[in-house]
C-alpha cells in the first residue's frame, strides 16, 4: 500500500530496477550515451516529482511547476507500469496515485491541475468556479481520460481488484456525467473560464464559453492537452481517447461494480461520440486521402493540425484507438508528419512535431517519443532514438521544446512527462517492457 512506502524506499527500489535494466541494455548493444540518458530519465519521476505518499495517496508534481496535473501525473509513471506486477513498491506508488487522482476528480472534474494542500495557490486569478485545492481549472477532456487509462492499465497488469474503490466508482460516474453534459455545452454546462491579461490561447472567448458549436454526439473540450484553448470545441484526438476509456468504464461497471445504469450510460455515450467522430471528424485532403481532422465545431468548420501533446492524432495507436497499420491512421500520420501540419518543423538538427504552446520552430521530445512508439518501422524508430539522444542540449534529460536548428535552445529544464516517455520508448525499442 502507498502509505507503507517512503520516498527513500521508492527511490532505492527504482534505482535497483534501473541498474538491472542498464545491464540488459548493455547486453543488447546500447551505447553509453543512450544508457546515461535512460538512467536519468528513468529515475526522474521517483527522484524529483514524488511529493507525498501516504494513506491519502500519491501526489506527483509535473516538474518545475509545484502542482499535479491529472494528465501529466498519469504519463509520468508509464515507464514504471510494465513492472508493477512484480514490484510491490511500484504497484503501491501507482495505486496511491490513482487514489489521489479520483479524489481530485470527485472534488471538481472540471479542473486540470491541483495543489498538494488547500493552499489557494494558482497559476492565475481566473474567472471560474475554483476552490483552494485547484491550481488551474482549464477543462480538458483528456484530463478525465488519463486516470481511467491508468486505472485500467494498472488493473490489467497487476490483477489488483482492490483498486476499484467506491471513490473510484463515484469518479467514473462523474466522468460519464460530465462528458454527457458537455455534449450540450451551451445548453447544459455550468462551466465558464475567463483569464484576463493573457494571450488569446489562454482563455475562452464568448463570455467564457468558447466558440459556438452544434450538437454532434461528441463531447466538448475547452482546452487541448497543451493547456491551450481549442479553436473549435470538438477535439478529435480527445474524443477518440474518450471512446477508449468509456469501454473501460463500461467493463468496470458491468464486471466489478455490477452497476447496470453506468454500464448502459457509458456504452451509449461511447457509441454517440464515435458516431460523431465518424460523421464530423474525418476529412479529405486535396488528393482525396481520407484522414482525421484535429478539431471541428459541428457547424461545418474543421481545423487540421497536430500538437505534440498527447492525446494527439499521432498518438492514436498508443492510446488504443486503432492499429498502427490502419489505413485511416496511416493517412493521418502522413499528413501530421508533413507541412500540412502547421506545427511540423524540419531543421538542421531535427524534424518533428512542435506546438503552438512553444515558439515557432521548436520540436517537442514528447512528439519524437510518440512518433517512435507508434511506428511499425524499426529503421524510423532507430533514427528517432538517435535524434532524441542528440537533442538534449547537453543536459542528459529531455525537455519540452527545442530549436530545430540548435538544441541548446530549449524550454523547460525539468519536464518529467518527456523524461518518462523517453524511458518508455527505450524500453519498447529494446524489448524490455
Amino acid at each position: 500500500m502507498s502509505e507503507q512506502i517512503t520516498k527513500e524506499e521508492l527511490v532505492k527500489d527504482i534505482e535497483e530496477l534501473r541498474d538491472r535494466l542498464l545491464t540488459e541494455l548493455s547486453e543488447k548493444g546500447a551505447d553509453e550515451r543512450l544508457k546515461d540518458l535512460f538512467s536519468n530519465c528513468f529515475m526522474s519521476t521517483a527522484e524529483t516529482t514524488v511529493e507525498e505518499m501516504n494513506e491519502n495517496g500519491t501526489f506527483l508534481i509535473t516538474g518545475d511547476i509545484k502542482a499535479m496535473w491529472l494528465r501529466d501525473s498519469s504519463a509520468q509513471v508509464v515507464h514504471y507500469l510494465p513492472f508493477a506486477d512484480k514490484d510491490k513498491v511500484i504497484a503501491g506508488m501507482i495505486k496511491g496515485l490513482i487514489k489521489k487522482q479520483f479524489y481530485f476528480i470527485n472534488m471538481d472534474p472540471y479542473a486540470n491541475a491541483y495543489n498538494q494542500t488547500a493552499s489557494g495557490a494558482r497559476w492565475a486569478n481566473d474567472i471560474t468556479d475554483m476552490n483552494e485545492h485547484e491550481w488551474e481549472r482549464k477543462y480538458e477532456v483528456d484530463s478525465l481520460c488519463y486516470p481511467v487509462k491508468l486505472l485500467w492499465d494498472y488493473y490489467r497488469k497487476t490483477g489488483d481488484l482492490t483498486v476499484f474503490t467506491e471513490e473510484v466508482h463515484e469518479g467514473l460516474k462523474r466522468i460519464v456525467s460530465v462528458f454527457r453534459t458537455e455534449q450540450h455545452h451551451f445548453e447544459e454546462s455550468p462551466y465558464r473560464f475567463t483569464r484576463t491579461n493573457c494571450p488569446p490561447s489562454d482563455t475562452l472567448h464568448n463570455d467564457g464559453m468558447g466558440e459556438p458549436v452544434g450538437y454532434t454526439g461528441m463531447t466538448w473540450s475547452g482546452f487541448r492537452p497543451s493547456d491551450d484553448a481549442c479553436r473549435y470545441g470538438y477535439l478529435i484526438p480527445s474524443n477518440l481517447f474518450a471512446g477508449v476509456i468509456l469501454e473501460y468504464v463500461a467493463e468496470a461497471a458491468k464486471e466489478i461494480y455490477k452497476d447496470r445504469e453506468l454500464f448502459l450510460s457509458a456504452t451509449s455515450l461511447r457509441r454517440q461520440i464515435l458516431d460523431g467522430v465518424k460523421t464530423h471528424g474525418i476529412v479529405e485532403d486535396e488528393k482525396g486521402n481520407v484522414m482525421f481532422t484535429y478539431e471541428c465545431d459541428g457547424l461545418g468548420n474543421t481545423f487540421f493540425m497536430d500538437d505534440a501533446n498527447v492525446p494527439s492524432l499521432l498518438s492514436l495507436p498508443w492510446l488504443g484507438v486503432c492499429a498502427k497499420d490502419e489505413k485511416l491512421y496511416l493517412n493521418t500520420r502522413k499528413a501530421v508528419l508533413s507541412r500540412l501540419n502547421p506545427y511540423y518543423y524540419e531543421g538542421s538538427a531535427a524534424k518533428g512535431i512542435g506546438s503552438p504552446h512553444t515558439p515557432e520552430g521548436y520540436i517537442w521530445h514528447i512528439g519524437l517519443c510518440m512518433q517512435g512508439l507508434t511506428s511499425a518501422d524499426n529503421e524510423e524508430r532507430g533514427e528517432l532514438l538517435k535524434t532524441l539522444t542528440e537533442t538534449d542540449g547537453g543536459k542528459c534529460f529531455m525537455h519540452e521544446g527545442f530549436n530545430k536548428d540548435n538544441p541548446a535552445e530549449y524550454t523547460r529544464d525539468w519536464f518529467a512527462w518527456a523524461n518518462s516517455l523517453f524511458a518508455l520508448f527505450v524500453l519498447d525499442y529494446y524489448g524490455l517492457n
